[in-house]
């Protein structure tokens, strides 16, 4: 790795350093544990660390007692602790930031964890007296070291499925589609009459060139096949899917979706919204051992890309005592947000009686929240609007009981104390959304305090950002659609709607509270290309210029607060996470570039950025470097 040499970290760490000798900032963490500690041991630690400085001393440190010693210490990094307090609505970074006439710089260079927790954090100076005969040590030469980011709006079975299943990702046309899946056949063969399960094709950019069966089936005749999209509001499948999954002649439409037919009024195959879950109904469920081996497989690759927690949107009964099982075995790698289904009504009712917890002894598994899913998808034309689609007319989507939103549950859900989390894209889904959650808080007033979300929130009326706000409700947002979604959102719903549209902006300024995800499988959840598509709203290739509707970027503080500080308020662990304070679970993300100065120089640099290491409770669970 070329960032671990000699002249990078001259060029990172030297710069650093008038900032780190100020001897205000130096003394700071120290004095306040030598004032407000109660533990005498970590007042002594202090006390030898302030001597330290007073002397000048040049000498290392001698070696403390195990008992006393750092497990883990990370040096010579450039750190960013975000523990100086959140920037206003306009972005302005408070007078606590380290931050001077827009050029940033880390407020600290080393950290010290013993017991899955930061004991100290500041110079190296500061950190000497913590090391021990057996802490190791961490030499990040130059490295960027992040508080942990989470991904507040994931779906980890998907993406463990990846490893199985055929992968549709970024295929063009109806041919290249079914192409992957014949090679796919062809290196991994299975029996007639198995299924075959390919996802990952835009549903959104597809919405008016949906494929029919018949090449699949020419292509498939002994083996059922689902092609589902990549934000499972449109698929599509050959004969022998179809048939497994009742989509023959006659069949009427699903609640809430859509079986599209040809001229003669015969299904051609594809369906659209809840159309979908007649595919998926008819794959056969998995065994319980695979089903956890997807979970697992699925956070290591979120912990692969720099993620210390994941928010799963939507879990089953199934999923839950997957991972319930996981957690009794101490196998999760990351921490674990599990939202309750809202469709699982046997789910939903079990947890009722058993209230929020936190389930293991490590803190890797909660359950304080439903997931419940109010109208389509936007691109599928599925998102519940006030208005017409603009390329539909007389069609405003669907939404609330009839897409399977089961009022009478989640208000119980929500009486119980549970956080609910509602999917909700379209501007008349969200008013709606917003008006049932305001009517609970009028018959109950402390109800409102549980953090409550809208998961998506892409299309706000202007006058409804206020009621966000008097509400208290987080936006659960993916910076990933507005690079991706760009490309058909003005089709669906024009110009004039499209300026609140990933509004993100406007929320900051309503103060909103924001938590960003990617919606995985739906889209890439790189790290950098979410902070790029929040900070720039550009695609890949930096288009359009300036970015789309350009009022609404956030600034490169904010958006690393979406997966950090941002994500822990929305799980309520923001006393626990989220920042890099004394106290605090040693949840980071080290990374080859310095997010600040790389925006500041060329945002497009964003995007070659690499995690070096993940590390989660003081244990690292990826490290570029094996």
């Amino acid at each position: 790795m070329a960032l671990f040499g000699k002249t990078l970290t001259m060029r990172f760490f030297l710069p650093s350093l008038p900032y780190l000798l100020n001897p205000l900032r130096l003394r700071s963490p120290i004095l306040n544990l030598l004032i407000r500690s109660p533990r005498l041991t970590v007042r002594w630690l202090a006390l030898v660390s302030l001597v330290t400085l007073l002397l000048g001393c040049s000498k290392p440190s001698p070696m403390v007692s195990d008992t006393l010693a750092a497990d883990v210490i990370i040096d010579n990094a450039r750190i960013y602790t975000f523990a100086w307090g959140e920037p206003d609505g306009e972005g302005n970074p408070t007078s606590r930031a380290p931050v001077i006439a827009g050029n940033w710089s880390p407020d600290a260079t080393a950290v010290a964890i013993k017991a899955g927790v930061i004991v100290a954090i500041g110079s190296g100076a500061e950190i000497a007296p913590h090391k021990g005969e057996s802490t190791e040590i961490i030499d990040a030469m130059g490295a960027t070291l992040l508080p942990g980011f989470t991904d507040s709006h994931t779906h980890i079975e998907e993406l463990g499925a990846t490893l199985d299943d055929v992968n549709l990702k970024g295929v063009i046309d109806e041919a290249e589609a079914i192409a992957r899946v014949v090679t796919h056949f062809e290196a991994n063969p299975v029996p007639a009459g198995q299924w075959i399960v390919a996802r990952g094709w835009d549903d959104g950019l597809w919405a008016d060139r949906y494929p029919s069966h018949n090449a699949l089936t020419a292509a498939f005749p002994d083996n059922p096949v689902l092609m589902d999209g990549t934000n499972g509001f449109g698929a599509w499948g050959n004969r022998l899917a179809m048939d497994a999954a009742g989509i023959i002649g006659g069949a009427p439409d699903p609640t809430g979706g859509e079986i599209l037919r040809d001229a003669n009024g015969e299904p051609t195959g594809a369906v659209r919204n809840r159309g979908v879950a007649l595919f998926r109904n008819a794959v056969p469920p998995l065994s319980d051992e695979r089903l956890q081996r997807r979970l697992k497989n699925g956070l290591q690759l979120m912990a692969d890309a720099g993620y210390t927690g994941v928010h799963h949107a939507g879990v089953d009964i199934r999923l839950m005592a997957a991972y319930e099982a996981l957690a009794e075995r101490g196998e999760l790698t990351l921490r674990v947000n599990a939202m309750i289904s809202g469709r699982d009504k046997p789910l939903m009712k079990a947890w009722l009686t058993r209230g929020t917890q936190r389930l293991g002894d490590d803190n890797k598994l909660f359950v304080h929240s439903v997931k419940g899913y109010y109208d389509g998808s936007l691109g599928a034309r599925g998102a519940k609007l006030l208005e017409d689609y603009s390329d539909r007319e007389g069609h405003i989507g669907v939404a609330g009981e009839e897409y399977g939103f089961f009022t009478e549950e989640i208000s119980a859900m929500l009486q119980a104390g549970f956080q609910i989390n509602v999917h909700a894209i379209g501007d008349g889904g969200n008013r709606e959304v917003l008006h049932f959650l305001r009517d609970n808080f009028a018959r109950d007033p402390a109800l409102q305090k549980n953090r409550h979300r809208i998961e998506h929130a892409q299309v706000v009326h202007p006058d409804d950002f206020a009621l966000y706000d008097e509400l208290d409700v987080i936006a659960s947002v993916q910076p990933p659609f507005v690079a991706e979604d760009k490309v058909w959102t003005e089709d669906r719903i024009g110009h004039a709607r499209s300026a609140g549209a990933y509004a993100w902006r406007s929320f900051r300024r309503n103060n909103t509270p924001l938590a960003f995800g990617s919606d995985l499988m739906g889209y890439d959840w790189n790290l950098f290309y979410g902070l790029h598509s929040a900070i720039t709203r550009q695609s890949t290739d930096s288009q359009p210029p300036g970015g789309w509707f350009p009022e609404e970027k956030l600034t490169t503080e904010e958006s690393i607060r979406g997966y950090t500080s941002g994500a822990a308020y929305a799980a309520f662990l923001e006393k626990e996470t989220g920042t890099l304070e004394v106290g605090k679970w040693a949840d980071m993300t080290l990374v080859d570039i310095d997010p600040f100065e790389t925006i500041a120089r060329e945002p497009a640099a964003l995007l070659d950025g690499r995690v070096l290491m993940t590390i989660v409770g003081g244990q690292k669970v990826f490290d570029a470097a094996r």
